[in-house]
């Protein structure tokens, strides 16, 4: 799954070398409208009752999401492409992002769902 930010490259390298980055004890994942290693998912809705999404990983290898992440919206929020993982619910420092399997249509009230497991980090 996904690609590397900057700043989690960043991150890695300190590590790396012994620095001691800090690193994110809980993290969130959003929807977007793309994303770059620069900046991460761009393009997430405002308002209309998204709110990025709290997740716990588990395995001892690739990591995937523990339970099904839930995005409710209250309205249409357009065509959602990428999800992005993050160090806070809102703002904060984007660590990873991915294009999702097929993109996703908010066309009105609704919830757009992950299925638990689905969302797989590994080191490839």
């Amino acid at each position: 799954m996904p690609a590397l930010t900057d700043y989690a490259r960043n991150l890695v390298a300190r590590a790396l070398v012994g620095r001691s980055p800090a690193l994110p004890n809980v993290v969130f994942v959003g929807l977007g409208t793309s994303a770059t290693a620069a900046a991460g998912l761009t393009g997430e809705p405002v308002a209309n009752g998204y709110a990025r999404a709290q997740a716990t990983f588990t395995g001892t290898g690739a990591q995937r999401n523990a339970e099904t992440l839930r995005f409710a919206f209250t309205a249409a929020s357009g065509t959602l492409t990428h999800l992005g993982l993050f160090d806070a619910q809102s703002g904060g420092n984007a660590i990873a992002f991915a294009p999702l399997n097929a993109s996703v249509v908010v066309a009105g009230a609704g919830t757009v769902t992950i299925a638990a497991e689905a969302l797989v980090l590994d080191g490839t």
